[in-house]
Formats: C-alpha cells, structure tokens, sequence
C-alpha cells in the first residue's frame, strides 16, 4: 500500500513532536540519587522508619531548592515589621519588605472591604505570581506593577527601598562604596537615588535565603499554592497580635481612616455609620488561618508557625531563637544586637508609627491605657472566637481594663508540627 507524501510528512511531523516531548520530559525533570537521604537536606521530622525510597521522594518534593524562603504573613499594625527585621538583620538573607503594595496600588488602588468580590481574588492571583518570581530573584517581574514604569530596570518609586538592608548597601546603593556599611532608612532614600533592578536581582542570587514580609495576604489558605510549589522551600510565620492591640494602633496611625473610631472614643457614643468591617475582617482573617494551621493539614507541615506579636514583645531573645529553629538556618550576631538595640527604647522611641524602636515588653499590653471600655466591650463581642482560639483573656470592667498588674495574654506554646 502506497502512502501519499502528505501522509509521510504528517508521520514526519509527529515523531519529531514525540522525540521533542521525551527531550523535554528527560531534561527538566529533576534527578536525585538518594539510597541514603542528607540529614542536612532532608525535611525534620521524618520518621526513621520510613523506606529509603519514600525519604528521597520527600526530599526531591520538598527541598527542590536549597535557599530557605520566608513569608512573614500578618496584618496591619501587627508587628509585622519588627518581625521582618529579624531576617533583613541576618547577612544571609535577602529582605523585601511590602512588595505586594505595588500589586495593590495598580490593580486596585481602594482595597474593598469584602475580601470575596473579584477585584480581591484577582489581586491574590498577582499576588502569588510575583511573591514566586521574587523567591526566585526575579526582581524584573516587579517592573509590571511600579508606576511610572522603570525605565531601563531603574526606577525612584519602590515602595519603603530603606527597609531593605540588601537595597542599601553596596553596590545596589550607588551612593556607598565597598567599605560602607549599609544606609538606615531614611538616609538610604536620600543617598542611594534610584534602585537599578538589576543589581537588585544579582544582590538578591548573592544571598542564601530570601525573606517577605506582606500585610495583604488575608489567609493562609491563600497560600496553598505557593506552599505546595516543589520548587520553592517556603516557611510561613503567620504573626497575630490581640485585634483589641490593633484597633488601638491603627486608629492613632490612620487618623483619618479611623475619624470615627477616634470620634467615639473622645464622646463615648458610637457613630451610627461606623464602619465595624475595620475591626470584624480583621479577625475573620485571623480565625479562619489559624484554623487552618490548627487543624494540621499535610500540606502545611513543617510549613507553618503561630507567632503571637506579645510573645515575641515580652521576651524577644527567645522567640527569635525559635523562629530560627523553625526556619532550620543559624541566627547570627547581627540579630542578636539588633534584638537588644531595638528592644529596649524608652517612650519618645516610639513615637515614629513605622518605627521598629520600642520598650517593647511595656508596648505589649498599651493598648489597655488608650481604648475605652465601651469600644473594648464591642471588640470583644465581635471577636469573641478569636480571643479564646488565641489565648487572649477578656475584661469585664473598665477597672480590669487598666489594671496592667492582670495580664490579658494567657501562656500558650504554639509549636510547628512535623
């Protein structure tokens, strides 16, 4: 039987293709010989017992990447930038502080307050897509979000560069020489100008580990594909703070967001158009997340750790140590002094709202000196499930509520699990 020279060429055609899908299958699939799993590769917590083949099968999946990746997931005026300090202060990592603003301000500049209409769900999409090309030092894909857009990689308009000690330093910071030490914020935003991207990016491939911190990331759930990724090694450190703590912070930092909250607390009469959201979202958010992570999922284990912000407050030096036994890397000096620098400030240290500066032992609980007990009573009601589900006690009286000798933060261990 004769085949037309159509036929042949289709036939051509088509081992060409299959040749081509073999190549590519052969060729990026990762290949790990592992009679014997690495004790410093391996994930912690796998049981001895297990064979050696499923031990390699777990280490091919979870450690396809050996740079630890950080995501300090929390909410506004939770502590969150205290928390991202302990990692941009370490020599190995790489520190990004708020990156998701630009996603924010350029898909939808007015966050709405229900976090289930499109626009939300289409920022989440954005949201994951540049938090994994930015744990893969793409710092290029940024470049779709800042407005006006960078122009030759370089642009004037990365939001909070200072907080950044990578983005301040030599030679991302053309203001420094080799033998500068790195620009605190303020000055970084005088003396480095313009942020060339691409420094930024090799800055980034120089460190070991790269750290986020976000505040519009709502839930861990939210998550779930980034956890999940096997080419990422990605640790959460979902922060939580008392939201009768937050209210308070929030409603001396955003003035103008928070007229009415101020209105009542100075009348003591609830505004009939108070928007409650502010407060209610907060702490759906919360619930719902660390449900999650309470409820232990496979898919977060060894993934995820609870951090109450008053923990970390009263007694710093040692929850650093366990958030560094959590991320399995080595803490170094340059934490340590940090911890003890920024610590121990008086009052008027406090008084800069983005300021990481603080007594902070005595910041943990002053919240109870500057709200009214009515609008104490009301957060309490509508945040009821959440105090218990996270150990913070509840008051009865506006007596209770100024006695700082009666502490409102019950002694919890909320420990990883693996």
């Amino acid at each position: 039987m004769q085949c037309s020279w159509k036929a042949i060429i289709l036939l051509a055609l088509a081992s060409i293709a299959i040749q081509y899908t073999a190549i590519r299958t052969f060729t990026t699939k990762t290949f790990t010989v592992c009679p014997v799993p690495n004790p410093a590769n391996c994930s912690l917590g796998l049981d001895p017992t297990d064979s050696p083949d499923r031990l390699c099968e777990d280490n091919q999946v979870q450690n396809l990447s050996r740079k630890v990746h950080i995501l300090i997931l929390a909410t506004t005026r939770s502590g969150s930038s205290f928390v991202g300090q302990l990692f941009n202060q370490h020599a190995d990592f790489f520190y990004l502080f708020e990156p998701l603003y630009h996603v924010q301000y350029t898909l939808i500049p007015k966050t709405p307050q229900n976090k289930n209409t499109p626009d939300r769900r289409v920022m989440l999409g954005a949201s994951r897509d540049l938090l994994r090309s930015l744990y893969d030092c793409d710092l290029f894909f940024l470049e779709n979000y800042i407005k006006p857009q960078p122009v030759n990689h370089t642009t004037d308009k990365l939001f909070r560069r200072g907080a950044s000690k990578a983005l301040c330093s030599y030679p991302v910071c053309d203001g420094l020489g080799p033998t500068d030490i790195y620009l605190e914020e303020g000055d970084c935003a005088k003396k480095c100008v313009s942020l060339n991207l691409t420094l930024a990016t090799e800055a980034c491939k120089d460190h070991g580990h790269v750290a986020i911190k976000t505040v519009r990331i709502p839930e861990i759930n939210d998550l779930r594909a980034l956890v999940e990724d096997p080419r990422l090694n990605l640790k959460v450190i979902q922060l939580v703070r008392d939201p009768r703590g937050i209210l308070a912070s929030r409603t001396e930092t955003f003035r103008d967001t928070y007229r009415l909250w101020r209105i009542w607390r100075a009348t003591g009469r609830r505004p009939y158009n108070l928007e409650t959201g502010q407060l209610t979202m907060i702490c759906e958010d919360f619930f719902n997340s660390v449900s999650t992570g309470f409820s232990r999922p496979s898919w977060l284990k060894g993934r995820y750790m609870l951090l109450r912000y008053e923990d970390l407050a009263r007694n710093p030096m040692k929850k650093m140590e366990e958030i560094y036994n959590f991320v399995g890397i080595p803490r170094d000096a340059n934490v340590d002094r940090w911890i003890q620098n920024n610590t121990r400030g008086d009052q008027s240290s406090a008084k800069h709202k983005y300021g990481t500066v603080r007594d902070s032992a005595a910041t943990a609980e002053s919240w109870r000196l500057t709200l009214s007990y009515d609008i104490v009573e009301f957060a309490q009601n509508a945040c009821g499930e959440l105090l218990t589900q996270l150990g913070y006690k509840t008051v009865g009286s506006p007596q209770e509520l100024r006695d700082l000798s009666f502490s409102l933060i019950e002694d919890r261990a909320f420990t990883p699990f693996w």
